[in-house]
């Protein structure tokens, strides 16, 4: 990417905006890599390679082709053009698959030639020879390539015209009255083109063969199947390379072109925009769409419900009311509640901090006992899932609403064992029992050791009396013996205590509960941005800055 925008700076001082095409170009493909088909992607960065190449290439040349059809007179066009005869014409035109390249301004252009392929017993330096002319000078800084036949039945001559027209600066098309509308050239070449219209020029050839009432009305028709093609405007130029009419014209036009300096840029520019638009087609037009809140919430309540978060927060209040009221009931029938289960230990949900660590460490990862779920939970989710996908991807292309949906199940194999390790690793806030809950746990046992006190103190008194012993009077308040005011007093306020605490445990687990299940669910909320919305997020990223780079190419 450094070697294309420096190789872009070479060609800001002619007023070109190369560099900020390169940027988008291949910000798109970078962006489309994994989502688009390689083969365009590959096509593009070809585009890419091939602008890097010609932009550290001679910037003072013009590399101008003449292609054309067997017979249209091509290579007599090209003779006419440079004044020699280096291209062999009709019968003796070789069946060699190289281009034949003339050269007017040898400084630098040696390996310009050498990129483009030209062996070096196919060149001709113009400015070399004794003859130069004041056409020469006009047509200095230009390197002229006559190319093989398109419709040569020789394979190797159709690619070497492939290779070269996407190398050449200024294409010339040189066709001939007979086969002008012929589809090997319109459908194969021009039409193909048509993003290059800025650097190209159609001749009509042998117009010395036409009749004169006959070539206007031919050069319209030509001009109607340009239009079709898209490449309105092209000029078309009516030549005889035979009695040199029009060659004149044609030189000056070239000549017009080279000297504009724009031809190198126009072409590059075209190269990048026909890429981008490639890539565009493929793409698509709708702006980047964003993550409905809804359908977010609506995955992470279907993942809540499949990972048992109800049924632990359930567990939650079960276990808080169990352990709450265990504390606070009067201690002589609150030992029982130690006979029923604890829902959260039987679910692996009570270990801990401590007994979490030591249970990561033993397996790798802290394993609950919430039931699995059930088929209805997992259609569910599916169903969560792919409205995620299909909500953003409705109305996206259909290579990135495929990535869309792929990247959404691309982690759905995790999604079981890490909603089971996120109710594992989820303090729940139940390891202690509220402050309040331990302070009526010592007034219970105060309680009862004032109703133990009492009771004993009364056996005592009952024993001493049938033995007949003498003793102080006992204690009394109001008349009530002190002993028995304990016992009665011990026994009823920890009853009270312990009817009154279960409405204080009561509330206390249902806000536990609610505290767990926000943690909870926080979570799995977590898993469901991990595994399904940051995969999803991350390819509309990629579509959005695809998007912007095609635009900035193609601006």
């Amino acid at each position: 990417m450094t070697s294309l925008l420096e190789g872009a700076k070479r060609l800001v001082s002619r007023g070109a905006d190369t560099s900020t095409r390169i940027e988008g170009l291949d910000a798109a493909i970078t962006a489309s890599r994994g989502h688009l088909p390689d083969e365009l992607l590959d096509q593009s960065q070809q585009v890419l390679d091939r602008v890097s190449s010609r932009l550290w290439l001679s910037a003072d040349h013009t590399v101008v082709a003449i292609a054309g059809a067997t017979g249209s007179g091509k290579s007599s066009t090209f003779n006419a053009l440079t004044g020699l005869e280096l291209s062999a014409v009709g019968v003796r035109r070789p069946t060699t698959s190289w281009a034949t390249a003339c050269v007017w301004g040898a400084e630098g252009a040696e390996d310009l030639l050498d990129w483009l392929g030209i062996p070096p017993r196919h060149r001709v330096v113009r400015d070399s020879m004794l003859d130069a002319t004041r056409e020469d000078d006009q047509l200095r800084g230009v390197v002229l390539l006559d190319l093989p036949d398109h419709d040569s039945t020789e394979v190797s001559h159709h690619l070497e015209v492939d290779r070269l027209v996407q190398l050449a600066d200024l294409m010339i098309w040189v066709l001939d009255p007979q086969k002008y509308a012929d589809a090997a050239v319109h459908d194969r070449y021009l039409a193909p083109l048509a993003t290059h219209r800025d650097v190209m020029l159609v001749v009509l050839n042998h117009v010395d063969t036409v009749p004169p009432d006959r070539l206007d009305s031919m050069l319209a028709d030509i001009h109607r199947l340009l239009e079709a093609d898209g490449l309105g405007g092209v000029p078309v130029i009516a030549t005889s390379a035979r009695t040199g009419e029009g060659i004149d014209a044609l030189r000056d036009e070239i000549a017009s072109r080279v000297a504009a300096k724009k031809v190198v840029r126009a072409r590059l520019e075209a190269d990048l925009r026909a890429a981008a638009q490639r890539l565009g087609e493929a793409t698509g037009s709708a702006p980047a769409p964003k993550l409905s809140k809804e359908r977010v919430a609506t995955l992470e309540d279907a993942l809540a419900d499949s990972a048992g978060v109800p049924t632990v927060v359930k567990a939650v209040e079960t276990s808080t009311r169990l352990r709450a009221g265990r504390a606070t009931g009067w201690p002589v029938v609150s030992w029982l509640s130690k006979l029923r289960p604890d829902p959260l230990r039987r679910l692996h949900l009570d270990l801990g901090k401590s007994g979490k660590e030591l249970s990561g460490q033993l397996s790798g990862r802290a394993r609950t006992s919430v039931p699995a779920p059930t088929q209805v939970q997992r259609a569910r989710v599916d169903s969560a899932v792919r409205g995620v996908a299909d909500d953003v991807a409705k109305d996206l292309s259909r290579p990135w609403a495929q990535a869309v949906r792929e990247a959404s199940l691309s982690r759905r194999d995790d999604l079981n064992d890490r909603l089971d390790r996120a109710l594992g690793d989820t303090d729940l806030g139940t390891s202690r029992i509220p402050a309040w809950a331990g302070f009526v746990r010592v007034l219970q046992w105060l309680f009862l050791l004032a109703a133990i006190g009492g009771l004993l103190w009364l056996g005592a008194l009952f024993a001493v009396r049938y033995l007949t012993v003498e003793l102080p009077e006992t204690p009394d308040v109001a008349g009530y013996p002190l002993p028995l005011l304990l016992l009665a007093g011990g026994v009823v306020l920890g009853i009270l205590f312990a009817m009154f605490c279960r409405l204080l445990v009561g509330g206390t687990a249902r806000r536990r509960a609610r505290v767990a299940d926000k943690r909870l669910r926080a979570g799995i909320a977590e898993v469901a941005d991990e595994l399904v919305v940051k995969p999803v997020q991350q390819v509309l990223a990629g579509y959005d800055e695809a998007r912007r780079g095609i635009d900035q190419a193609l601006d």
